[in-house]
């Protein structure tokens, strides 16, 4: 027969929002009686939703990264403010590279 229990979200995002690891999480369920099965049924969807929010933030973090970078490419060539040449080439573009790659690194982890 199938399965009645269903996965109660609010429950997840509570978890989400109170920062908690998977361990602590199956730790609080096991504290209240809950099966085994229905546990790691509940820390496989936390890990899913903390990883795709995790996904979305990197996802965040590679447009601003871009954008700036872009930003930075275009007013190094223009040169609007010939004495802030070296802030646009090579400031903003530090920024856009430390951005991007802290995107990246929470996309693909």
């Amino acid at each position: 027969m199938a399965d009645a229990q269903t996965i109660d979200a609010a429950m997840i995002q509570q978890f989400i929002a109170e920062n908690h690891n998977a361990s602590t999480v199956s730790e609080k369920l096991q504290a209240l009686g809950w099966d085994k099965e229905l546990i790691l049924k509940y820390v496989s969807e936390f890990k899913r939703l903390k990883n795709a929010r995790r996904q979305t933030m990197g996802a965040v973090y590679l447009v601003a990264g871009g954008l700036i970078g872009f930003l930075s490419c275009v007013l190094a060539i223009v040169d609007p403010i010939p004495e802030l040449y070296n802030w646009f080439l090579f400031g903003l573009t530090s920024v856009a590279i430390l951005l991007a790659c802290y995107g990246l690194y929470n996309f693909f982890e």
